[in-house]
């Protein structure tokens, strides 16, 4: 195995590198004897100088809970995830299917409302969702399409199959990291992308501009080429490095609230040369905080008068206003059941095991069997609102069950999953195994792409389900390549 990992456990999960102490998958092989033959020092220096890259960089996040400073460097794992191509093409297939019926859903909950006049899902499900926005009950929007991007979270279970944990379709983040840890692996190890045919995603940045042009409004006036800007809340923002990569990397403008303003229901960038036309806003602000005169008064995040502009087609916003129904975690309950109902079609990537609380029968099993139980506040995220049953104390299980109670609607709960393991560098030079999942990237525009592997997250606390970097998780560059 090689002096990198020589005290390697597998452990009783499923390990994305070895089907078996001391046995590489066929995927994996060349890898670890390439990792085999760094000396200890070596591949810590190789760690150090990534780490370094990223620190030259700028490349942080912030933690709006923590007492000693927000800015951190993200964590990097220098050991790659290798997914085999027909494996990935697999996942693809699932993630088109799923986010197709995700689109169609908001299109139905926002117009004829199908799935809920048929007793598919319960009307009160959604209207109690809390980013339902009834005032955009009949509002088309462009091309019809709602999530134009997406960040859907996997997980593979104890038997390496894939299961969907979650779907992200307001502003999923993290993109960034996926296209930096990438640039950081080839300049540490150049010698490992000449031996593996990696799939590429530098394209990214092309395919998202792309797509933004493509959904340019009815009444744009340059419909070849629209005007497209990154809104965003502002350089105090936990993801306001990925906010002004992206922006670079598509070549647009990034800009907050104030330096946009609405005029006759038209949207206007504010430059040194005066007013210019804005067509499409790729915005990384949730609807809250969008417009002080539809939404929150208080926002000086937003733009007033632009929900206006775009109810009457004059500007474009990815994502759509009101797609943040789907990201509900009581919505994801019902997804395969979207698909069934739209597309005829059964899930090729199933759901973890739900039950939601607002059930009486489920609410009842949840709260005797909450200590073997992983429960999930329906609109948090970033890891906070979750028991994690089996790591808590009697009394934050008592604290969940009172919560249950006192709003049942607003909670769900699964089955502990054994997540997959992958081997991370370590705190002290070791190689062990650690929990991670997988955050794909979806674009929707005149056609669906699928970024070849994605953001892994790692859960770096020994022990750990939680890979949220607010948690104490990191991220590994993803391959996607041909198994021979």
């Amino acid at each position: 195995m090689g002096d990198a990992f020589r005290s390697y456990e597998v452990g009783d999960f499923y390990d994305e590198m070895f089907s078996s102490q001391n046995e590489a998958r066929p995927h994996y092989r060349e890898l670890l004897e390439r990792f085999g033959e760094l000396s200890d020092s070596e591949l810590e220096r190789k760690h150090r100088l990534a780490s370094q890259n990223f620190l030259n960089q700028g490349i942080t996040f912030t933690v709006y809970s923590d007492n000693q400073g927000t800015e951190r460097i993200f964590p990097f794992d220098p050991i790659p995830r290798i997914i085999p191509r027909q494996e990935w093409e697999h996942v693809e297939r699932g993630l088109v299917q799923r986010i197709t019926a995700l689109n169609r859903f908001l299109h139905d909950i926002y117009h004829d409302q199908r799935i809920v006049k048929e007793g598919i899902i319960p009307l009160e499900v959604v209207q109690s969702a809390k980013h339902f926005r009834p005032e955009f009950m009949g509002v088309d929007v462009p091309k019809d399409i709602y999530i134009h991007i997406c960040g859907s979270d996997l997980i593979r279970d104890r038997d390496g199959n894939y299961l969907v944990l979650e779907d992200n379709g307001r502003c999923p983040s993290g993109v960034s990291y996926m296209l930096t840890n990438r640039q950081v692996m080839k300049r540490v190890f150049p010698a490992l992308f000449s031996q593996h045919k990696v799939q590429p995603i530098d394209h990214y940045g092309q395919e998202l501009l792309n797509l933004l042009r493509f959904v340019a409004p009815k009444n744009c006036p340059t419909p070849a080429d629209p005007t497209v800007v990154l809104l965003s809340p502002g350089i105090y923002n936990s993801a306001y490095f990925e906010h002004s990569f992206l922006a670079r990397s598509m070549g647009i403008e990034i800009v907050v609230g104030q330096d946009l303003t609405v005029k006759d229901d038209v949207v206007f960038m504010k430059t040194t040369k005066g007013l210019k036309r804005v067509d499409v806003v790729y915005r990384r602000i949730d609807d809250d905080f969008l417009d002080p005169t539809v939404f929150r008064e208080d926002s000086l995040l937003g733009v007033p008068g632009i929900v206006e502009a775009y109810k009457k087609g004059n500007v474009n916003l990815a994502n759509a206003i009101g797609t943040g129904v789907a990201d509900d975690k009581v919505m994801y309950y019902f997804v395969p059941a979207m698909i069934r109902f739209y597309m005829g079609e059964e899930p090729i990537l199933p759901n973890v095991p739900t039950y939601l609380t607002m059930f009486e029968e489920d609410r009842k099993y949840v709260l005797e069997n909450i200590a073997q139980l992983v429960v999930k506040s329906a609109n948090e995220s970033g890891g906070y609102g979750m028991l994690i049953g089996p790591h808590a104390t009697a009394e934050e299980h008592e604290k969940f069950r009172q919560a249950i109670i006192a709003d049942p609607r607003n909670y769900v709960a699964q089955p502990v999953i054994s997540l997959s393991r992958s081997p991370s560098y370590c705190e002290g030079g070791t190689i062990e195994g650690r929990h991670i999942d997988l955050r794909p990237y979806i674009l929707y525009g005149d056609k669906i792409t699928v970024v070849p592997g994605g953001l892994t997250r790692v859960a770096l606390r020994k022990g750990s389900l939680v890979v949220n970097s607010s948690q104490g998780g990191g991220s590994k560059d993803s391959w996607v390549v041909d198994e021979d």
